[in-house]
């Protein structure tokens, strides 16, 4: 199997991006060879080491469009080991984290929970509120009360009011 992968590699059929992950490089008519997206990137190192990952950092608030800061150092928790991953001008970095941390792992509250950390509750203002209302679906605001006991205690407030049906 390596040396298959080894091979197609070399013809250029397949890209090696880590050790044990490849991908199908796509090429743009004028930008030329695309770079994966570090999401899709942590996903397959995820898939490969059978972990789960959660956002986290600048990477998290900006995914929900809290922050228009993008992150140069793509920040995911992990509950498996930590380690840093450098594809082309992205460094990927998987830090390893509690169980509590991990809870809401791949749901919209685990993505809230931890862009509400990078921001800091002084900085969770009415208008970034407002923007989470109009842009998240009300079916996934409403499932937000199902991990409120995961959140920290000055986020419970916020997880309630984003919860609430519009009038």
């Amino acid at each position: 199997m390596d040396l298959a992968l080894h091979r197609l590699a070399r013809k250029k059929t397949l890209r090696r991006l880590a050790r044990g992950v490849y991908d199908f490089p796509k090429e743009h008519p004028v930008l030329g060879l695309l770079t994966p997206s570090a999401e899709d990137v942590a996903k397959a190192l995820a898939g490969r080491d059978r972990t789960r990952l959660q956002p986290a950092g600048a990477y998290a608030a900006n995914a929900l469009g809290l922050s228009e800061q993008v992150p140069a150092k793509v920040v995911f928790l992990t509950d498996g080991p930590s380690r840093t991953v450098k594809i082309g001008p992205t460094t990927i970095q998987l830090r390893q984290t509690t169980p509590k941390n991990m809870a809401a792992a791949g749901r919209l509250s685990g993505l809230l929970i931890q862009a509400l950390r990078e921001l800091g509750q002084e900085h969770v203002t009415r208008e970034r509120r407002d923007h989470l209302k109009r842009t998240l679906p009300a079916e996934k605001r409403r499932e937000l009360l199902k991990d409120l006991p995961l959140a920290p205690a000055w986020m419970h407030p916020i997880f309630r009011e984003l919860a609430q049906e519009e009038a």
